[in-house]
């Protein structure tokens, strides 16, 4: 029998909580070497202009197995009142190889992105930190504060969007739901100043701040962008800052962020402080000092997908949520 799981099946038993769970322990497993998983595969089917996205991994510590499928076709909402970003993942049991669960994706990688800016959060930002500066006011900015919150004990957060509108809902919806001030920046660079972890959320192409407005001691979560076209932090961030990446191999294919850096002979590969998984494990040291300034880049990884989903299987048998067929 498979598990049919729905978007609404999802969301009512996976909370951020239990995200981080899950993907700290996957980023763990990674460190410890109990872990396959290629580079994502991209298609882009011609005259469509989509993309086509599978992502495979198995979590030997987590006995955790399965794919995600995503597409990202821009068109959508206008075209076909769709979502521009669907997804779908499959688990399998890795003793038989036999399937276990089908359900909708799109809210699990909204809340793995999220965790894993969480988790980056509870090891590498200053234990004192209160304020949060988002950019974006979309789903992702909205499970980014709900990540670091979860992370910090925040006081206050200030979000930037060009769309006033949704800036001023988000406000509203995040204020409400996790019972701290939420105001709307008027600037990019209020956004920065006297805040103390940053998350960038946006579809940007090009940086969306400048470096030179980052304050000692402050983290920075840079998650919207993971193509190598694409940007949303600029060189001097870069350069003044501690990095740390998901996964190197894939920074170096798909974080623009870095590679142009790269490029531009400001950073070499090796000058990357550590990958997320040596950091929880204590291989390498995290923040060292009050005064470092901490960048944490993610592309988004399937281990972070097949983790979280393998949290909501279990968390559906226990509680008797979604539908099994015989297929």
């Amino acid at each position: 029998m498979v598990l049919i799981l729905s978007r609404q099946d999802v969301e009512s038993i996976l909370d951020m909580k239990a995200s981080m769970q899950a993907v700290e322990e996957a980023f763990r497993q990674y460190a410890l070497g109990t872990l396959e998983m290629p580079l994502r595969t991209t298609i882009r089917p011609k005259d469509f202009g989509g993309t086509f996205l599978v992502m495979p991994a198995f979590i030997g510590g987590m006995k955790a197995l399965g794919l995600k499928v995503v597409t990202v076709y821009p068109k959508n909402p206008e075209k076909f009142g769709l979502p521009t970003i669907l997804a779908t993942i499959m688990l399998n049991d890795p003793e038989t190889g036999g399937p276990l669960a089908v359900m909708d994706g799109a809210y699990v990688t909204a809340m793995r992105t999220g965790a894993v800016s969480g988790v980056a959060t509870k090891y590498l930002a200053r234990r004192d930190a209160n304020v949060a500066g988002i950019f974006g006011a979309g789903v992702q900015a909205r499970t980014q504060l709900w990540a670091i919150a979860e992370a910090r004990q925040l006081t206050k957060a200030k979000v930037f969007d060009v769309d006033l509108n949704r800036a001023n809902q988000f406000c509203k919806e995040m204020g409400e739901k996790l019972g701290i001030e939420v105001v709307r920046s008027n600037s990019a660079e209020d956004t920065v100043k006297g805040s103390h972890i940053i998350a960038t959320a946006t579809t940007s192409k090009t940086p969306i701040f400048e470096g030179r407005w980052l304050e000692p001691g402050m983290h920075v979560n840079g998650i919207g962008s993971h193509s190598p076209d694409a940007r949303e932090l600029d060189t001097e961030t870069i350069r003044r800052c501690k990095i740390v990446v998901d996964q190197r191999e894939a920074a170096s294919k798909e974080a623009g962020d870095l590679m142009m850096p790269v490029a531009e002979g400001v950073l070499t590969w090796e000058s990357i402080h550590a990958e997320l998984g040596e950091i929880i494990t204590g291989r390498k040291l995290a923040r060292t000092s009050e005064s470092e300034i901490t960048l944490f880049k993610s592309v988004g990884l399937a281990l972070q997908d097949i983790s979280t989903a393998t949290m909501v299987y279990q968390l559906a048998k226990e509680r008797q949520v979604g539908k099994s067929i015989d297929i």
